[in-house]
């Protein structure tokens, strides 16, 4: 079973199997701007917000999701696993290089060779 994962912040659908971390799908896009950092839920680097739909996760650094925004849906991409097709929304430094990367790919796509 594979579910399907829509980011928000740039219009991508990625597929996501249960037993795979949405970073890990999202890094599956094979494209720039997807920052990567511990994999363990201590950088924050990967925060998102579920939007719509369910994910499990493991623990994450408080540092970084407080108790407050989980209830919100905020969880780190490394430590969120889909159990059923969602939208995310990137926030902080994930944001900031996917929808760079994002623009530019567009701008060079619309470009006149």
């Amino acid at each position: 079973m594979t579910f399907s994962v829509a980011i928000d912040n740039t219009g991508e659908r990625y597929p996501c199997k249960p037993d795979q971390t949405l970073l890990g799908g999202m890094e599956q896009l094979g494209r720039k701007g997807i920052p990567v950092g511990c994999r363990g839920g201590g950088c924050g680097v990967c925060k998102v917000r579920i939007e719509s739909g369910h994910v499990r996760h493991d623990r994450m650094s408080r540092c970084h999701v407080s108790a407050a925004e989980e209830t919100q849906g905020y969880v780190l991409a490394c430590r969120a696993y889909p159990q059923s097709d969602l939208a995310l929304r990137a926030v902080d430094k994930l944001a900031r290089c996917i929808e760079r990367h994002a623009a530019t790919a567009s701008r060079n796509s619309s470009s006149p060779t």
